[in-house]
């Protein structure tokens, strides 16, 4: 697959964060979506999950393939940094899941024949937001007085 660690060593890290991995499982069995690279996580972390072998080698093709179709950044053999792979992943889940969300608002409003303007228009949060987000600070402690800035 070329030099794809960067994504393996996020992708075990996901795997390994249950509240992620459940939530992605979870997305495997709701109705047939279009291909996402969200469809292609669950259907990788589903074919983890089901492994009958205790160790083994599962290749990610699907999941790099659909990576570097959506991405040029990550369209090539060369290695890249996992952080902003992680970062790139965690927010094209979130934007893939705040439009389904939309779409099904719009879809039910319709539905009831009235479509009012959302309060504010604010994007929802998603279980991605409510599993790793969070509010980071910054302190700068003197090295003599350990006085806080």
């Amino acid at each position: 697959f070329g030099n794809t660690c960067y994504c393996n060593s996020v992708l075990q890290a996901l795997y390994f964060c249950r509240p992620f991995r459940e939530k992605v499982l979870a997305y495997k069995v709701q109705p047939r979506k279009k291909e996402s690279l969200l469809t292609c996580l669950s259907d990788l972390f589903s074919s983890i999950a089901t492994q009958k072998k205790k160790v083994g080698v599962i290749p990610p093709k699907k999941f790099i393939s659909r990576l570097r179709k959506e991405n040029e950044l990550f369209d090539n053999y060369m290695q890249q940094d996992a952080h902003e792979f992680l970062n790139y992943l965690l927010n094209t889940i979130a934007d893939l899941l705040q439009e389904e969300k939309k779409q099904e608002k719009q879809n039910g409003k319709l539905q009831n024949g009235s479509i009012e303007s959302e309060e504010g228009d604010k994007p929802d949060l998603t279980w991605v937001h409510e599993i790793f987000q969070g509010t980071l600070t910054n302190e700068t402690r003197c090295l003599n007085c350990e006085a806080v800035r």
